[in-house]
């Protein structure tokens, strides 16, 4: 089976919402309250220079068939479908070399009105919580207010493919990479990756950024960039 067309996969791009706005949710009342979390054997702590950041961003739909469990914390499969089918997982400093900075200093849980003010962005006080302590302590300079800000800017900021119209088409994860690179002017499709997992169903995008956090080419390989992805669409 071949690539799709450029123009193929243009067809299926979604208008893109103002650059600040927020995805739509239902803030629940109350948000649960989340666990401080730091360094372990199993992942030390590493203060080491950024070269670069990650913007990972989970496909929704796939991530709350397995019943919301992202990692740190179950994501509310209630609080909407996320931006374009979409719901940010974090931004990530990476490394200058295979290794990456993570947990670069203690962090208490995060105030009410922070998590509040980032849930319709990533719907789990304890991913946020995660993603906080691990990830954006390690960015000099910046407390939480001002990461979350940056991540929610940065995930705005991505113009989403209608990934549902392309499931239909058996894409490979070159046809999706290139999906993206032609709904973000100054994209390429080597500045996209995807997650998947071991059945084959996609279940993150991640953007690659550099130090100013401008779209760059990812420094890991692609694999397999003909190989077909399975893309859960949900029930609806």
């Amino acid at each position: 089976m071949k690539m799709l067309t450029a123009a193929a996969l243009a067809a299926a791009i979604l208008p893109l919402a103002p650059a600040v706005a927020a995805p739509m949710c239902n803030l629940p009342q109350r948000l649960s309250a989340p666990e401080e979390e730091g360094p372990s054997a199993r992942e030390p702590q590493r203060v080491m220079p950024i070269g670069g950041y990650t913007l990972a961003m989970i496909w929704l739909a796939e991530n709350c068939r397995k019943g919301g469990s992202s990692g740190a914390g179950s994501l509310d499969c209630r609080a909407g479908a996320g931006k374009g089918g979409f719901v940010l997982h974090g931004l990530w400093p990476d490394g200058v070399g295979k290794d990456w900075p993570q947990w670069c200093a203690p962090a208490r849980p995060l105030a009410p009105a922070t998590l509040r003010a980032h849930y319709c962005t990533t719907p789990s006080t304890q991913l946020a919580q995660h993603e906080w302590t691990k990830h954006g302590t390690c960015m000099p300079g910046y407390d939480a207010e001002r990461y979350f800000a940056e991540a929610r800017s940065l995930f705005a900021g991505v113009r989403m493919p209608n990934l549902r119209a392309l499931s239909y088409r058996a894409p490979s994860r070159q046809d999706v990479q290139t999906a993206f690179a032609a709904a973000n002017r100054g994209m390429t499709a080597d500045m996209v990756r995807l997650n998947v997992n071991k059945q084959g169903w996609l279940e993150e995008i991640w953007v690659c950024l550099d130090r100013n956090r401008r779209w760059t080419a990812c420094h890991m390989p692609a694999p397999k960039p003909d190989e077909r992805v399975k893309i859960w669409r949900g029930r609806a």
